[in-house]
């Protein structure tokens, strides 16, 4: 799930996805790859990784762009992740059931992630 009323302020546009379906420890493998990297870079590193964490965090890179440009005009050859950072959500419980009418649980964990992208020219006018 994508949140989708995340203020934006001056030069950076932000999306967040939250209740995603996987451990937060194998999108960190993902996350730590695409960080301060340039917008399009991103994009042919998320489309050719193997992983199935790349699929989610490709679709939030494309809405935190599409935020960028929608919202704040900036242009996408100017943007770079400036930060992109995992936390872990809660965990889904299940029962399975087992021999002799017991049951086990069954934990499957979330993640929420957040990926912030920058302008260039205006970010390190700032500085």
């Amino acid at each position: 799930m994508i949140k989708k009323n995340w203020i934006t302020t001056g030069t950076e546009a932000r999306a967040l996805a939250q209740n995603i379906s996987m451990s937060a420890y194998k999108a960190r493998r993902v996350i730590d790859q695409i960080r301060g990297r340039s917008y399009e870079e991103t994009i042919m590193i998320l489309e050719l990784m193997p992983y199935r964490a790349s699929f989610p965090i490709l679709k939030l890179v494309y809405s935190a762009a599409a935020n960028a440009i929608n919202n704040m005009g900036l242009s996408e050859a100017d943007l770079f992740i400036s930060k992109a950072e995992v936390n872990g959500g809660t965990f889904v419980k299940k029962l399975r059931p087992r021999a002799r009418g017991r049951s086990y649980a069954i934990k499957r964990p979330t993640c929420h992630i957040t990926i912030v992208l920058k302008d260039k020219d205006k970010s390190l006018l700032n500085e």
